[in-house]
């Protein structure tokens, strides 16, 4: 997938020819070679897109919809997940930050209240076997996850370092978002709770679009969305522990007590 947002700002058209028709190709051939079960990868930025790199994946999550309702009728389960960042992944904030630290560079925030979902590695890979286990065709499953302001990761990364670098504050990238969104509230008013994980059950209704003018769902107005702001989030000395646990953050802190020893 492209998952870099300015590079997809750039190149609206190949974020859609990977995340969406790419996709597209790779369900079909699925389909067509029997597989018995295909889970998509989505994320938060799908959710109230405003970049080319969310709308690509939101486009992608209604391919899959539409998808699950052609493959069920061969025997074939399309699903879904959705997740947020995943710490220490290639071209994220966190191995940016330890650069920054040892180099002695100001650490450059966009903005310290911005918040975003806190995920490891192996997070994402226990999603993607849950819903293995547990989705059912055109389902979207997410993890529950706390998350974490920018300023304080940066705090966290400073105090696992032993170090005081300034922080300069850069501003909002074009295509961020100040915080995430997992769930919007429609979608919550249909989910189901299943403890550690939220279910997003496709959208079951056909084409009668007549039933759009004189049925509606009241629950939708009772619903809230489960963005970043909105569910726990970490203090420094929490997201401390959580870092400590990454195998890349590991490595970053054998490597710099060596170069001081």
């Amino acid at each position: 997938a492209l998952k870099q947002v300015p590079s997809c700002e750039f190149y609206p058209l190949e974020a859609i020819r990977t995340n969406a028709l790419g996709a597209e190709n790779v369900m079909r051939a699925a389909q067509n070679a029997g597989v018995k079960k295909l889970i998509v990868l989505s994320t938060d930025k799908a959710v109230y897109p405003i970049n080319a790199m969310g709308l690509s994946k939101a486009i992608m999550e209604k391919l899959m919809v539409a998808r699950s309702r052609l493959a069920a009728d061969v025997g074939s389960v399309v699903c879904g997940t959705r997740y947020g960042n995943v710490m220490a992944s290639r071209g994220s904030v966190i191995p940016l930050f330890f650069r920054q630290c040892k180099e002695g560079l100001p650490l450059t925030v966009t903005d310290p209240t911005m918040t975003r979902f806190i995920m490891s590695i192996e997070d994402a890979v226990d999603l993607v076997l849950y819903a293995y286990e547990n989705a059912n065709p055109g389902d979207i499953l997410v993890m529950k996850a706390p998350a974490a302001t920018i300023g304080t990761l940066a705090s966290a990364i400073k105090k696992l370092l032993g170090v005081d670098n300034p922080v300069k504050i850069i501003g909002t990238r074009h295509g961020e978002k100040l915080y995430e969104t997992l769930l919007t509230r429609e979608e919550m008013a249909k989910a189901e709770d299943l403890g550690g994980h939220f279910r997003i059950p496709a959208d079951n209704r056909d084409l009668n679009y007549s039933l759009y003018f004189t049925e509606g769902a009241r629950e939708f107005s009772e619903a809230q969305d489960y963005h970043s702001h909105n569910t726990r989030l970490l203090d420094e000395d929490e997201l401390v522990e959580v870092l400590k646990k990454l195998p890349y953050v590991q490595e970053e802190l054998k490597t710099w007590r060596e170069s001081r020893s």
